[in-house]
């Protein structure tokens, strides 16, 4: 680790869901919501665990929260489906960016975002930090 350049916090970000309002997300538009939002790794995932709707909350709370990290929200092209959370083999959730979410992380030098994901009944919430080489300020004109 010691050839590597240090990373610096370049952006955080945290959302909170209520459980319920995915439920009824869920219920009220089924797999057009499912698939608009998720990817197929994330459906296997959430539909595997015994409280699948907080588990899709969680996810929900991490892809805000991920995208207010890198700075973007949802424009410049990004999609639901541009932000994936999967697991590593300990359970750890490990950030997948792909189109405009990894162009826009490209762009500014975030080289790793970390997210934590944490849900009960009634809430899921999520944090994430954007890590890079910290950006030397261009000079004022």
């Amino acid at each position: 680790m010691s050839d590597k350049l240090p990373l610096s916090v370049l952006g955080i970000g945290t959302d909170i869901v209520e459980c319920l309002r995915i439920a009824q997300m869920i219920e009220r538009h089924g797999d057009l919501f499912i698939n608009r939002v998720y990817t197929p790794y994330e459906i296997g995932y959430c539909q595997s665990r015994k409280q699948a709707t907080q588990h899709y909350a969680g996810r929900w709370a991490a892809k805000e929260a991920i995208l207010k990290a890198i700075g973007t929200g949802w424009r410049k092209g990004i999609s639901w489906r541009d932000v994936e959370v999967c697991n590593d083999p300990g359970g750890r959730p490990v950030v997948g960016l792909r189109g405009g979410a990894r162009d826009a992380v490209e762009h500014q030098g975030i080289r790793q975002v970390l997210v934590s994901i944490s849900h009960c009944r009634s809430h899921a919430t999520a944090y994430a930090i954007a890590l890079g080489a910290e950006r030397k300020a261009e000079p004022a004109e």
